[in-house]
Protein backbone atom coordinates (compact mmCIF):
# COMPACT_ATOMS: atom_id res chain seq x y z
CA UNK A 1 0.00 0.00 0.00
CA UNK A 2 1.50 3.19 -0.88
CA UNK A 3 0.20 6.58 -1.18
CA UNK A 4 -0.62 9.38 -4.11
CA UNK A 5 0.34 12.87 -4.53
CA UNK A 6 -3.13 13.36 -4.96
CA UNK A 7 -3.73 11.96 -1.79
CA UNK A 8 -1.14 13.48 -0.16
CA UNK A 9 -2.31 17.04 -0.98
CA UNK A 10 -5.44 16.17 0.66
CA UNK A 11 -3.74 15.49 4.01
CA UNK A 12 -1.85 19.04 3.93
CA UNK A 13 -5.14 20.24 4.17
CA UNK A 14 -5.33 18.95 7.46
CA UNK A 15 -2.57 21.63 8.52
CA UNK A 16 -4.09 23.93 11.25
CA UNK A 17 -6.83 21.88 12.13
CA UNK A 18 -7.47 22.56 15.57
CA UNK A 19 -9.79 20.01 18.41
CA UNK A 20 -10.37 20.86 22.54
CA UNK A 21 -11.13 18.11 25.01
CA UNK A 22 -10.91 17.76 28.77
CA UNK A 23 -10.22 14.73 31.30
CA UNK A 24 -8.54 13.79 34.84
CA UNK A 25 -6.44 11.81 35.32
CA UNK A 26 -7.15 9.95 38.53
CA UNK A 27 -5.15 9.48 41.71
CA UNK A 28 -5.68 5.23 41.25
CA UNK A 29 -4.58 5.78 37.67
CA UNK A 30 -1.36 7.51 39.30
CA UNK A 31 -0.94 4.71 41.21
CA UNK A 32 -1.27 2.26 38.80
CA UNK A 33 1.17 3.80 37.08
CA UNK A 34 3.82 4.27 39.76
CA UNK A 35 3.01 0.40 39.89
CA UNK A 36 3.98 -0.45 36.57
CA UNK A 37 6.83 1.21 36.74
CA UNK A 38 7.87 -0.51 39.94
CA UNK A 39 7.97 2.98 41.72
CA UNK A 40 7.13 2.61 45.85
CA UNK A 41 5.29 6.22 45.25
CA UNK A 42 2.73 7.03 48.49
CA UNK A 43 -0.91 6.47 47.15
CA UNK A 44 -1.62 9.85 45.11
CA UNK A 45 -4.57 12.11 46.23
CA UNK A 46 -6.38 14.77 43.99
CA UNK A 47 -3.96 17.74 43.41
CA UNK A 48 -1.06 15.86 43.52
CA UNK A 49 1.52 16.80 40.65
CA UNK A 50 1.96 14.30 37.63
CA UNK A 51 5.79 12.80 36.88
CA UNK A 52 6.82 14.29 33.48
CA UNK A 53 5.35 11.86 31.13
CA UNK A 54 2.29 10.75 32.91
CA UNK A 55 0.19 12.94 31.18
CA UNK A 56 -0.13 9.72 28.55
CA UNK A 57 -2.53 8.69 30.93
CA UNK A 58 -5.03 11.08 30.12
CA UNK A 59 -7.08 12.06 26.91
CA UNK A 60 -7.32 8.60 25.96
CA UNK A 61 -9.31 7.74 22.72
CA UNK A 62 -12.72 6.90 22.85
CA UNK A 63 -13.33 4.45 19.53
CA UNK A 64 -16.30 2.35 20.05
CA UNK A 65 -15.05 -1.42 19.55
CA UNK A 66 -16.83 -1.34 15.52
CA UNK A 67 -14.56 2.24 15.01
CA UNK A 68 -11.57 -0.04 15.65
CA UNK A 69 -8.84 -1.05 12.98
CA UNK A 70 -7.14 -4.15 12.14
CA UNK A 71 -4.24 -2.98 13.55
CA UNK A 72 -5.92 -1.82 16.79
CA UNK A 73 -5.79 1.84 16.37
CA UNK A 74 -9.22 3.76 16.03
CA UNK A 75 -10.37 4.08 12.57
CA UNK A 76 -8.23 7.10 10.76
CA UNK A 77 -9.55 10.48 9.89
CA UNK A 78 -10.99 11.83 12.78
CA UNK A 79 -8.99 14.45 14.03
CA UNK A 80 -5.76 13.51 12.36
CA UNK A 81 -5.47 12.96 8.66
CA UNK A 82 -6.69 9.31 7.38
CA UNK A 83 -3.55 8.38 6.04
CA UNK A 84 -3.28 5.42 3.89
CA UNK A 85 -0.18 3.52 4.94
CA UNK A 86 -0.65 0.91 7.45
CA UNK A 87 1.99 1.63 9.59
CA UNK A 88 1.62 4.04 12.29
CA UNK A 89 4.21 4.75 15.12
CA UNK A 90 5.38 7.46 17.80
CA UNK A 91 8.50 9.08 16.18
CA UNK A 92 9.25 11.53 19.21
CA UNK A 93 7.76 14.37 21.11
CA UNK A 94 8.90 17.88 22.72
CA UNK A 95 7.87 19.40 26.02
CA UNK A 96 7.93 22.80 28.10
CA UNK A 97 6.94 22.42 31.28
CA UNK A 98 5.56 25.94 32.69
CA UNK A 99 3.92 24.93 36.20
CA UNK A 100 2.91 21.07 37.07
CA UNK A 101 -0.07 18.70 36.00
CA UNK A 102 -2.54 18.10 38.51
CA UNK A 103 -3.80 14.45 38.93
CA UNK A 104 -7.17 14.40 40.32
CA UNK A 105 -8.41 17.81 38.73
CA UNK A 106 -9.53 18.66 34.98
CA UNK A 107 -7.33 19.30 32.41
CA UNK A 108 -8.02 21.01 29.05
CA UNK A 109 -6.10 20.15 26.17
CA UNK A 110 -5.97 22.10 22.36
CA UNK A 111 -4.75 20.52 19.77
CA UNK A 112 -3.31 21.65 16.42
CA UNK A 113 -2.17 19.89 13.49
CA UNK A 114 1.16 22.30 12.62
CA UNK A 115 2.81 20.10 9.43
CA UNK A 116 2.16 16.90 7.43
CA UNK A 117 5.33 16.37 5.73
CA UNK A 118 5.64 13.50 3.48
CA UNK A 119 9.05 11.38 2.40
CA UNK A 120 10.17 8.35 0.61
CA UNK A 121 13.07 6.43 2.29
CA UNK A 122 15.04 3.11 1.52
CA UNK A 123 11.93 1.41 3.19
CA UNK A 124 9.29 3.20 1.22
CA UNK A 125 6.93 6.38 1.48
CA UNK A 126 6.45 7.51 4.73
CA UNK A 127 4.40 10.66 6.01
CA UNK A 128 5.10 12.39 9.71
CA UNK A 129 2.64 14.40 11.21
CA UNK A 130 3.24 16.80 13.95
CA UNK A 131 1.10 18.21 16.34
CA UNK A 132 0.72 20.87 18.77
CA UNK A 133 -0.77 20.39 21.93
CA UNK A 134 -1.35 23.01 25.19
CA UNK A 135 -2.68 20.97 28.65
CA UNK A 136 -4.18 24.20 30.53
CA UNK A 137 -5.64 24.55 34.00
CA UNK A 138 -7.79 26.97 34.87
CA UNK A 139 -7.39 29.08 32.18
CA UNK A 140 -3.22 28.86 32.24
CA UNK A 141 -1.24 26.71 30.38
CA UNK A 142 0.50 24.74 32.14
CA UNK A 143 2.62 22.18 29.25
CA UNK A 144 3.36 22.44 25.49
CA UNK A 145 4.17 19.45 23.57
CA UNK A 146 4.68 18.97 19.99
CA UNK A 147 4.99 15.59 18.93
CA UNK A 148 5.63 13.47 16.15
CA UNK A 149 3.95 10.68 14.17
CA UNK A 150 5.12 8.67 11.29
CA UNK A 151 2.94 6.49 9.07
CA UNK A 152 4.77 3.94 6.91
CA UNK A 153 3.98 1.04 4.40
CA UNK A 154 3.42 -2.15 5.14
CA UNK A 155 6.43 -4.86 5.82
CA UNK A 156 7.33 -7.11 3.07
CA UNK A 157 7.26 -10.89 4.15
CA UNK A 158 10.37 -11.81 4.75
CA UNK A 159 12.46 -8.68 4.41
CA UNK A 160 14.85 -7.82 7.46
CA UNK A 161 17.39 -5.11 7.65
CA UNK A 162 21.19 -6.78 7.42
CA UNK A 163 22.43 -7.35 10.96
CA UNK A 164 24.35 -4.55 12.62
CA UNK A 165 27.35 -5.33 13.96
CA UNK A 166 26.82 -5.79 17.76
CA UNK A 167 28.51 -3.33 20.39
CA UNK A 168 28.03 -2.99 23.80
CA UNK A 169 26.08 0.39 25.07
CA UNK A 170 28.61 3.18 25.52
CA UNK A 171 29.83 3.53 29.06
CA UNK A 172 27.78 6.64 31.22
CA UNK A 173 27.50 7.73 34.79
CA UNK A 174 24.21 5.96 34.93
CA UNK A 175 23.43 3.14 33.48
CA UNK A 176 20.83 0.75 33.99
CA UNK A 177 19.97 -2.70 32.11
CA UNK A 178 15.89 -2.99 31.73
CA UNK A 179 14.42 -5.86 30.84
CA UNK A 180 10.64 -5.49 29.15
CA UNK A 181 8.07 -8.09 29.50
CA UNK A 182 4.67 -8.38 28.00
CA UNK A 183 2.54 -8.10 31.42
CA UNK A 184 4.40 -4.26 31.40
CA UNK A 185 3.35 -3.57 28.06
CA UNK A 186 -0.45 -5.12 28.47
CA UNK A 187 -0.52 -2.79 31.87
CA UNK A 188 1.00 0.51 29.59
CA UNK A 189 -1.58 -0.15 26.94
CA UNK A 190 -4.20 -0.66 29.60
CA UNK A 191 -3.18 2.57 31.35
CA UNK A 192 -2.81 4.61 28.50
CA UNK A 193 -6.02 2.88 26.41
CA UNK A 194 -3.81 1.78 23.31
CA UNK A 195 -4.90 -0.92 21.60
CA UNK A 196 -2.26 -1.12 18.79
CA UNK A 197 -1.81 -4.77 18.50
CA UNK A 198 2.47 -4.58 18.39
CA UNK A 199 2.72 -4.33 21.85
CA UNK A 200 0.36 -7.26 23.32
CA UNK A 201 -0.72 -9.44 20.07
CA UNK A 202 2.78 -11.47 19.57
CA UNK A 203 1.53 -13.49 16.29
CA UNK A 204 0.51 -9.93 15.24
CA UNK A 205 3.67 -8.27 14.86
CA UNK A 206 5.50 -10.92 13.98
CA UNK A 207 3.76 -12.40 11.42
CA UNK A 208 1.54 -9.44 10.06
CA UNK A 209 3.95 -6.92 11.05
CA UNK A 210 7.31 -8.28 10.30
CA UNK A 211 8.69 -7.64 13.88
CA UNK A 212 10.62 -9.87 16.02
CA UNK A 213 8.53 -9.08 19.09
CA UNK A 214 6.63 -7.20 21.29
CA UNK A 215 7.42 -3.45 20.32
CA UNK A 216 7.62 -1.49 23.31
CA UNK A 217 6.02 1.53 23.08
CA UNK A 218 8.25 4.57 22.75
CA UNK A 219 5.90 6.45 24.87
CA UNK A 220 6.83 3.86 27.66
CA UNK A 221 10.51 3.84 26.52
CA UNK A 222 10.85 8.09 27.27
CA UNK A 223 8.91 7.61 30.58
CA UNK A 224 11.51 5.13 31.79
CA UNK A 225 14.48 7.52 30.99
CA UNK A 226 12.36 10.49 32.76
CA UNK A 227 12.02 8.17 35.82
CA UNK A 228 15.95 7.05 35.63
CA UNK A 229 16.90 11.30 35.31
CA UNK A 230 14.30 11.36 38.86
CA UNK A 231 15.68 8.45 40.34
CA UNK A 232 19.23 9.60 39.80
CA UNK A 233 19.14 13.54 39.99
CA UNK A 234 17.35 13.93 42.31
CA UNK A 235 14.73 16.27 41.10
CA UNK A 236 11.66 15.34 40.52
CA UNK A 237 10.76 17.93 37.69
CA UNK A 238 11.58 19.38 34.56
CA UNK A 239 11.71 22.65 32.38
CA UNK A 240 11.74 20.85 29.06
CA UNK A 241 11.95 17.43 27.18
CA UNK A 242 12.57 16.07 23.95
CA UNK A 243 12.75 12.79 22.87
CA UNK A 244 13.23 10.82 19.31
CA UNK A 245 12.25 7.18 18.17
CA UNK A 246 14.68 6.04 16.39
CA UNK A 247 14.66 2.60 15.96
CA UNK A 248 11.63 0.14 17.66
CA UNK A 249 12.75 -2.08 20.85
CA UNK A 250 11.55 -5.32 21.65
CA UNK A 251 10.20 -7.17 24.22
CA UNK A 252 12.65 -10.58 23.44
CA UNK A 253 16.06 -8.53 24.16
CA UNK A 254 17.49 -6.17 27.30
CA UNK A 255 17.38 -2.41 27.39
CA UNK A 256 20.21 -0.63 28.49
CA UNK A 257 19.10 2.96 29.91
CA UNK A 258 21.85 5.47 30.02
CA UNK A 259 22.22 9.15 31.25
CA UNK A 260 25.12 11.84 31.28
CA UNK A 261 24.18 14.96 32.90
CA UNK A 262 26.16 18.02 31.80
CA UNK A 263 29.09 19.71 33.32
CA UNK A 264 26.89 22.40 35.06
CA UNK A 265 23.88 20.17 36.01
CA UNK A 266 21.67 22.11 34.06
CA UNK A 267 20.58 19.28 31.43
CA UNK A 268 20.81 15.18 31.01
CA UNK A 269 21.57 14.01 28.09
CA UNK A 270 19.82 10.26 27.79
CA UNK A 271 19.07 6.83 25.57
CA UNK A 272 17.95 3.79 25.40
CA UNK A 273 20.19 0.93 23.93
CA UNK A 274 18.84 -2.09 22.04
CA UNK A 275 21.05 -5.10 22.33
CA UNK A 276 23.27 -4.29 19.81
CA UNK A 277 24.02 -1.22 21.06
CA UNK A 278 22.53 0.62 19.02
CA UNK A 279 20.73 4.24 20.29
CA UNK A 280 17.05 3.13 19.96
CA UNK A 281 15.36 6.24 21.46
CA UNK A 282 17.69 9.37 22.51
CA UNK A 283 16.04 12.14 25.32
CA UNK A 284 17.32 15.62 26.60
CA UNK A 285 15.87 16.69 29.77
CA UNK A 286 16.17 20.27 30.79
CA UNK A 287 15.95 21.54 34.64
CA UNK A 288 15.02 24.39 35.95
CA UNK A 289 17.90 27.02 36.12
CA UNK A 290 18.76 27.75 39.51
CA UNK A 291 18.13 31.13 40.58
Amino acid sequence: MTVTDAELQGYEAYVGREARDACVIAPESCDLMAATLDRDDPRYAPGDPLPPMWIWMGFRPHARRSQIGHDGHPARGDFLPPVALPRRMFAGARHRFLAPLPCGETIERVQRIKAVTPKRGASGAMVFVTVAQSFVVDGVTRMEEEQDIVYREAATPGEAPPPAASKPAPQAPWSETYHPDVVTLLRYSALTFNGHRIHYDRPYATQEEGYPGLIVHGPLTATLLADLCRRRSGRDFLAAWEFRARKPLFDVNPITLTGTPAADGLSVDLAAYDHEGFAALTATAIFEAAT
